[in-house]
């Protein structure tokens, strides 16, 4: 062999080695430095040089699904309390150069913070207040409370979400998916500060969360901080355990949504699905990706399909605006539906996944995971009390999927439509 082809070959195969290897580095993320405090507070902690700004998150693992009957929005009203004044939020934006906001789901209430790096001490120690001391008072909550009323009133007017509250009613009854995490008009006006004082005794606890820091820090200094700052954070006299009554078979009958609203149908058909811990959580999450797909090819753009996975079995809905309700027939109050109506989702879930579908959604499934922050993926490790952070997809196969698809087909199917009866 030619001395010089020869170095030129393993030149170009090192090169790709290195290259192989810098890459497959750079989609797995460092393991964080793992800390707890000794009110039980975990720590996450990541030094990251590059990084520009620093980035905080804060969970608190409950959410709506502990709001209690008739109360429905206590824990998105408690998450409006830890920030009540907008001067925060400026605060963030103007002298830290980042961003400040909370969210609330079903299953916990996350606090996200960004800034400058050199300026963590700052960004910890509005969070450490928000949480340590929350202002929950009479005039608070009666501020949040009106704000969110004022939210509420506007979404309850929105068709479609309408429909999706209907259409989750209908499959869940009185489980926790099936009341509105959001609150409604008439739940929200029987909240007052003393529920939302229980909440915070209950669940704002130390605990029962996670807090995760990443950027271009010293983790020594960030330990030693937030030892001083949470480290009176009090912790709970017990955790409230995440148990529920299963729900009831749902009720599979049509039911239709009358409305005053002209040129208006929004359609849905739902059924449960896995659970976010979920053995076949990846592989169910392939499913909804070709079904999504079987969708677009047979209605375009006006149909989608949205996937709920939480803490415990969660919901697929497939929902369709615009739908030609002209086909309904009105007699009084009776209504004759289209032969094939029924026939929906059975028609999209009857085909076999085929190899070239499966592959298709395998490959816009492990983009997902491999886009997703890792900050999140370690946080909802804590929150759904999974084995491991989920950074890199997991090993699927088309039996997998397939396996999914058939214990889908068995599920019972609920049925609304959002129309305005007689039109």
């Amino acid at each position: 062999m030619n001395t010089k082809n020869y170095h030129v070959k393993f030149t170009l195969s090192a090169l790709i080695l290195l290259t192989t290897a810098a890459f497959s580095l750079a989609q797995k993320p460092i393991a964080p430095r793992q800390e707890k405090l000794l009110n039980g507070l975990k720590l996450l902690i990541w030094s990251d040089a590059a990084a520009d700004k620093a980035t905080v998150k804060l969970r608190i693992h409950s959410g709506a699904a502990f709001d209690t009957l008739n109360k429905e929005g206590t824990m998105a009203l408690l998450a409006d309390a830890l920030f009540p004044n907008e001067s925060i939020k400026e605060f963030f934006r103007e002298d830290l150069g980042g961003s400040l906001s909370v969210e609330s789901n079903y299953d916990y209430i996350q606090i996200n913070a960004t800034g400058d790096s050199t300026r963590i001490l700052a960004i910890l120690e509005t969070l450490a207040a928000a949480v340590t001391k929350p202002q929950i008072d009479k005039e608070t909550t009666a501020k949040i409370r009106a704000a969110r009323l004022e939210k509420i009133k506007e979404l309850e007017k929105n068709p479609a979400y309408i429909a999706d509250q209907a259409v989750a009613k209908r499959l869940f009854g009185n489980f926790p998916y099936g009341k509105s995490r959001e609150g409604t008009a008439e739940s929200l006006t029987k909240i007052d500060f003393a529920d939302l004082l229980l909440a915070r005794q209950r669940f704002l606890t130390a605990d029962n969360a996670t807090l995760a820091v990443s950027g271009s820090v010293k983790s020594d200094y960030v330990f030693k901080v937030v030892r001083q700052l949470f480290g009176g954070w009090e912790k709970a006299d017990r955790r409230v355990p995440t148990t529920f009554a299963e729900p009831n078979a749902p009720d599979t009958k049509f039911y239709l949504i009358k409305t005053e609203t002209n040129n208006i149908s929004e359609l849905r058909f739902a059924f449960r699905a896995a659970s976010r811990r979920d053995k076949d959580f990846y592989h169910a999450q392939i499913l909804t990706l070709i079904l999504q797909n079987r969708l677009r090819k047979k209605d375009g753009d006006k149909v989608s399909l949205e996937r709920n996975f939480y803490f415990l079995p969660g919901l697929v809905v497939v929902k369709i605006s615009d739908w030609n309700a002209s086909s309904l027939k009105f007699a009084g109050e009776d209504v004759s539906l289209p032969e094939n109506f029924f026939n929906y989702v059975q028609d999209l879930l009857s085909p076999n996944i085929t190899a070239e579908e499966f592959q298709t959604a395998q490959n816009d499934a492990a983009k997902i995971f491999a886009d997703r922050d890792h900050l999140e993926s370690w946080l909802d490790t804590d929150s759904f009390q999974l084995k491991a952070a989920a950074h890199i997809a997991p090993n699927a196969t088309l039996a997998d999927v397939q396996k999914v698809l058939e214990r889908w087909r068995k599920e019972a199917v609920v049925k609304t439509l959002l129309y305005k009866a007689g039109a």
